[in-house]
């Protein structure tokens, strides 16, 4: 038994539960860990809001999934009917945040859900505001400098979510979506990133790589992750073509289903086409049958007929850019 498991256990067994517990992750990993105490009447009381709140959104959520469907054929409800429905589910949760926050306006936690609940509800800046008081009432927790940088990342200053997403890391540096979302980030703006740091695009793609190769140390097993750092080789010039191979072999070797496999397949038949392997390049297509892929497996071979011909009748080098 590990000496991480059995720390655990000891703390879980004895007599003040959440300080042992505390006390026990901060010494083992360096991070701070505030765990409340589920007996305490504020907490049970929160803890009945988030419920209240999660119960909330998985309605509305099936609403609107199931508006979605009625539309496709041809039914459903007037955009305004159902927008005020949704007002009417969610208007108690709001009340419900409002009180309790009222009661107990240094509650962090509390501040930093209800930030997510009225940023998900289309609020932001009442949002923003929420979270940037749960980060002054805590600045220790990570959550709040993360959904802060997300913010920052689409409305800017996009050189702020740099700064918000390392603290984050640096509060908690074992969670791989941190390092998810500062990777994206510094890849979508690179000509931020370049006067940030003050360093050229090619060294801006290796630090948005680097990124993201961390959070998959820390989440090997996360296809959509894998997927979205194999993604990132398309933005990178000149295509780095061994490294995205091996990028995109990954994501394949952790795909979920097939259905995700064959779509794997098909970026390695396009990196391959365009590195001039075309017999492997066909070998992966030949692994593509599903025919939602019809369409790009039927381009992709047209391009790999045309590029062999031109190769046999030039001689010429293949061309090395991803199409």
């Amino acid at each position: 038994m590990s000496n991480l498991l059995i720390g655990l256990l000891s703390a879980l067994v004895a007599t003040n539960q959440p300080a042992a517990l505390s006390n026990f992750v901060a010494q083992t990993t360096g991070a701070l860990v505030n765990v409340p105490d589920p007996n305490d009447p504020v907490e049970k009381e929160y803890q009945k809001l988030l419920e209240q709140d999660d119960a909330a959104q998985e309605e509305v959520d099936k609403w609107i999934r199931d508006e979605a469907a009625f539309r496709e054929q041809g039914a459903g409800l007037p955009g305004a009917t159902l927008r005020a429905r949704v007002e009417q589910r969610l208007k108690p949760v709001r009340a419900a945040y409002e009180d309790f926050l009222r009661r107990h306006p240094e509650h962090a936690r509390a501040q930093l859900a209800y930030g997510s609940f009225l940023h998900d509800t289309h609020d932001e800046e009442g949002g923003v505001e929420h979270w940037e008081k749960a980060r002054e009432l805590d600045p220790k927790n990570p959550a709040a400098w993360n959904n802060l940088a997300n913010h920052y990342g689409h409305r800017s200053p996009v050189k702020k979510a740099f700064e918000y997403y390392a603290k984050a890391i640096e509060l908690n540096p074992r969670e791989p979506v941190y390092y998810q979302n500062f990777a994206t980030t510094v890849f979508l703006f690179r000509q931020d990133a370049m006067e940030f740091y003050k360093i050229n695009e090619q060294q801006v793609f290796s630090k948005s790589l680097g990124l993201y190769r961390q959070a998959i140390e820390l989440d090997p097993n996360n296809f959509v992750l894998a997927s979205d750092y194999a993604m990132t080789y398309y933005g990178i010039k000149p295509v780095p073509t061994d490294e995205a191979l091996a990028a995109w072999e990954y994501a394949l070797k952790v795909a979920p289903n097939e259905t995700d496999r064959e779509g794997v397949f098909v970026h390695l038949a396009r990196f391959k086409l365009n590195a001039g392997r075309f017999d492997e390049a066909r070998k992966d297509l030949k692994s593509v049958t599903n025919e939602v892929y019809d369409v790009l497996k039927n381009r992709l071979l047209r391009n790999l007929e045309k590029q062999e011909a031109e190769a046999r009748g030039t001689n010429a080098p293949p061309p090395s850019s991803v199409k």
